[in-house]
């Protein structure tokens, strides 16, 4: 049973589309750009690239094949976490989606105290919002914890976005609720290997890159 920490509720942020991008609209009314938004910065090139070199079609096949897969891991990960019994859900669920669950479960078992699970932050320092998987304590500090699927294993230097996202969610929980992050977690499902990914960062080695694509954004979109 995991344990869920009263007094770090989740606000509520509608969410508005300007010129393709998404925006959340903060409780005074400030329309901030989402992270993964912001963050998308660092790999737009590499995936406009990708996209012509594979073709359209492809891609949004690919791209929506990959979206559907993580959606599903989420929702029963979230469920999981939640102390929900997911016996009957998982059973029904297609093979892959089984062994991409059961292979970050153990890793996922070692999640201590909740703050948050799957709940909205925003930044008025950094100007910039977004959802959260899951803010606990991991092996007894505590984190951000952000749950991926991939096809292939992961290199560190190809999920810099990743860990960009997780520092913006650490500066946000600590503006917001006054609690230091000085760790980011990032568990990643991996379809072909059948083998889990942990990678531990320190959320301090990505603050200047962030307010750097932070900046960027702003320069380019005025927001």
């Amino acid at each position: 049973m995991f344990n869920h920490l009263e007094g770090y509720e989740s606000v509520t942020l509608p969410t508005e589309t300007i010129n393709g991008k998404r925006y959340y609209v903060t409780p005074d009314g400030n329309k901030y750009p989402s992270v993964t938004t912001v963050t998308g910065l660092h790999s737009a090139k590499w995936v406009a690239k990708w996209r012509k070199n594979v073709g359209e079609e492809v891609a949004n096949k690919i791209s929506s094949q990959a979206a559907g897969r993580g959606s599903r891991y989420h929702y029963l990960m979230e469920d999981y976490i939640n102390n929900m019994d997911i016996t009957e859900k998982l059973s029904k669920a297609t093979p892959i989606d089984q062994m991409m669950f059961n292979q970050t479960k153990e890793l996922t078992d070692k999640i201590g105290d909740i703050y948050m699970l799957e709940g909205s932050l925003y930044s008025d320092d950094l100007a910039i919002a977004g959802r959260v998987d899951c803010i606990a304590e991991f092996a007894g500090k505590v984190s951000v914890i952000d749950f991926k699927t991939s096809t292939k294993a992961k290199s560190p230097s190809k999920i810099k976005n990743y860990f960009m996202q997780e520092t913006a969610y650490a500066m946000m929980f600590e503006e917001r609720y006054g609690v230091k992050i000085d760790r980011i977690v990032t568990l990643v499902s991996v379809e072909e290997t059948g083998v889990a990914q942990l990678f531990v960062e320190n959320p301090n080695n990505w603050i200047d890159q962030l307010l750097s694509l932070r900046s960027q954004y702003k320069t380019e979109h005025g927001l």
